[in-house]
């Protein structure tokens, strides 16, 4: 399994990684909180049954980030600026966004000319 050595943001909207084996990738840090995997963002099981939070809400804040803590061997609990903590990224799941939605230099380039 793969670790990030590295986890920076690198401006107000973009979170880079570099991984073990070399991977180097960027994403947006509102694709992060739109992966949040807690119970409240992602749903959860209830005796067999899958239950869904309802509509989402759009708060101050949300998409800002606060801090990234590491939390045992096998991942990371993000907390965001309007307070939401309860989502802990595993290594496996991290990487998997690193990924998919990872950004292209052209991508980075134009968000770095558009808050420059």
């Amino acid at each position: 399994m793969h670790r990030p050595l590295s986890l920076k943001r690198i401006n107000d909207v973009v979170l880079s990684s570099i991984w073990s084996d070399g991977l180097e990738s960027s994403i947006l840090l509102s694709g992060l909180r739109d992966a949040c995997p807690c119970a409240h963002c992602s749903g959860e099981e209830i005796m067999g049954q899958a239950v869904f939070p309802g509509m989402k809400t759009f708060n101050p804040g949300m998409n800002e980030l606060a801090s990234i803590t590491p939390v045992g061997n096998y991942g990371v609990q993000v907390a965001w600026k309007d307070g939401h903590d309860t989502g802990i990224y595993t290594w496996e799941m991290l990487r998997t966004i690193f990924e998919t939605k990872g950004l292209s230099q052209q991508t980075l380039e134009e968000i770095e000319r558009q808050m420059g």
